[in-house]
């Protein structure tokens, strides 16, 4: 296989160009209104498409090929996150307390200029190439599953996803089979003692000592509960209570996470944690009262789905630029797409050392080499090829 297309320097500039636009005016999750008017603008541009708002702030294009044939999917999410952007890049964001700390604004350039490509070859179409620009990957419940409900996959057979990644070099592809990315749980625990004097805590039901135990005992779930050779993660990330060094507060909030990859573990899990909750909070006299979250789906590549797009990468770039990477503890609602059609997620590197593009993904200064956008357009582009183009 080789591109169809001449990938030119100004197909670049134009993707550079289109993200930068969407980097200075980042929207939060399920507020992307400006997000999916500027790619409605420039999808209604390239023509040929049949554009449609399956939510207030998402967009479908279906570009509808001459001939019969199958419906694939390509998938971009939008939004952007509750960070203040710590990087002095001409166009880093406007908006005060909101940035693309993610790539979500790659990912929108890459499918931008992967829809503006193809449309120009449509009569070579059997089929259908299904454009999704998903809002709210973010924040639970998530955008995908609402986008599944408004039946934005009817009658699609195959979807595939790319997220940048700044922990891979550029030029590198990373691809994986099976499990992905785990499900995200997230749990909020009350803990109501009774308050008092710090210099009487025999007088109180001490809230922060019960909830520092239930700290402690939460990591029994994987330590002591969990096979070994499973993965699950318990994290406490938020622990609060009290307003002063001499009093003893009536109450502590413990906040967190819990991520897997079975549901029998994950339910397990939910079950423990309440336990051990209960079990300490009653030991001490204390009360308490949990919010319990479930999260996404696991990520789940599709084997078939996932040795194609493997392929169509290492004719494209090299075999040598395609590594196989293990599975992650974090989470993507490109799972909720998933449990309805065959589907694939893929990793386009874009770190670079050398520029000092090193920094994590939701961190203040996170970047991405911008040379990325046309590697994941090609990438979208080969697939379509593979998949829809006929001699």
């Amino acid at each position: 296989m080789s591109d169809t297309i001449q990938w030119t320097q100004a197909i670049a500039e134009q993707a550079i160009a289109w993200r930068r636009d969407l980097h200075r005016q980042p929207e939060l999750s399920f507020q992307e209104f400006k997000t999916a008017q500027y790619v409605e603008d420039r999808l209604r541009e390239f023509g040929h498409l049949e554009i449609s708002r399956p939510t207030q702030t998402s967009v479908v294009a279906r570009l509808i090929g001459k001939f019969p044939g199958k419906v694939l999917a390509l998938r971009a999410d939008m939004d952007a996150l509750p960070i203040q952007e710590e990087t002095d890049y001409p166009y880093a964001s406007e908006v005060d307390g909101v940035m693309h700390a993610c790539g979500h604004d790659g990912h929108t350039a890459i499918l931008l200029t992967a829809a503006q490509q193809l449309v120009q070859h449509r009569d070579r179409i059997h089929g259908e190439v299904r454009f999704i620009f998903q809002h709210a990957e973010e924040l639970p419940p998530g955008g995908a599953r609402e986008l599944v409900a408004a039946g934005v996959l009817e009658g699609v057979d195959w979807i595939v996803g790319e997220h940048l990644s700044s922990l891979l070099p550029l030029g590198q592809i990373g691809v994986g089979y099976g499990e992905r990315a785990a499900s995200p749980d997230n749990f909020t625990i009350t803990v109501k003692g009774s308050g008092g004097h710090a210099a009487a805590p025999h007088r109180a039901v001490d809230s922060i000592a019960i909830g520092a135990q239930i700290v402690t005992n939460l990591q029994h779930i994987v330590s002591r509960n969990t096979d070994p050779l499973e993965r699950l993660v318990v994290s406490v990330t938020q622990f609060t209570g009290g307003a002063s060094h001499n009093v003893i507060p009536d109450s502590a909030v413990l906040r967190g996470t819990v991520r897997s990859f079975q549901e029998e573990q994950r339910q397990e899990a939910r079950k423990r944690l309440e336990q051990i909750v209960a079990g300490i909070t009653a030991a001490h006299g204390a009360q308490y009262e949990l919010d319990y979250l479930f999260g996404y789906a696991p990520v789940v590549n599709d084997e078939a789905v996932t040795r194609f797009v493997e392929d169509a990468a290492a004719e494209l770039f090299g075999a040598e630029a395609v590594i196989e990477i293990p599975p992650g503890m974090g989470a993507e609602d490109f799972s909720a797409y998933q449990q309805a059609v065959p589907g694939a997620f893929i990793f386009i590197g874009a770190g670079n050392v050398e520029a000092g593009i090193v920094h994590p993904h939701h961190h203040p200064r996170f970047a991405f080499d911008e040379d990325a956008l046309l590697i994941g357009a090609r990438l979208f582009v080969g697939v379509t090829e593979r998949l829809l183009f006929k001699d």
